[in-house]
């Protein structure tokens, strides 16, 4: 059985746009599971999403106010398809972010994370897989802005990255 995921962060609605891309829409309305790691900034994405969605892991970030951190954790955890995720919003600066993060997760396959807005896919020396979707709302010094969709399969991870048109 394949479990299918989309992953999201930084999403800034409705500063950093109005509304999120169609095809993000898309993937979102596919997967199985949504995984977002915080950055929304008011909390109508995250009823849209939680009506949109057929499941949602999700965390707040340092521009969520008290409203979104009352409904989310700042860290949220779940098993999926034998793969044991983690989801936080600000893991520091990218030098030794990895040895970091194994050492903070020990008990996880997969970090999902946000805030830098840059796509980020790699492994500590534990394993641990280090998975940021970007942001598809709100490029910064990126060339795209991005979103991630994964599945899982016998509890392997299979990752895409995707760019999206510029708005």
């Amino acid at each position: 059985m394949n479990l299918s995921l989309t992953l999201l962060a930084d999403t800034h609605l409705p500063r950093r746009a109005r509304h999120l891309p169609d095809q993000v829409w898309a993937a979102v309305e596919s997967a199985d599971v949504v995984v977002h790691a915080g950055d929304w900034t008011e909390a109508a994405l995250l009823e849209e999403l939680e009506t949109r969605s057929h499941r949602l892991i999700a965390c707040y970030g340092n521009n969520d106010g008290p409203d979104l951190r009352r409904r989310l954790p700042l860290v949220a955890r779940a098993e999926l398809g034998g793969v044991r995720f983690a989801v936080v919003h600000e893991t520091g600066q990218k030098q030794g972010r990895e040895a970091r993060m194994a050492a903070l997760y020990p008990d996880v396959d997969v970090l999902v994370f946000g805030h830098s807005h840059i796509p980020w896919d790699t492994r500590a020396d534990s394993g641990l897989r280090l998975l940021n979707p970007g942001s598809p709302t709100d490029r910064r010094r990126q060339p795209h802005c991005t979103y991630m969709t994964a599945t899982i399969t016998e509890g392997r991870l299979d990752v895409t990255t995707h760019r999206l048109p510029p708005r």
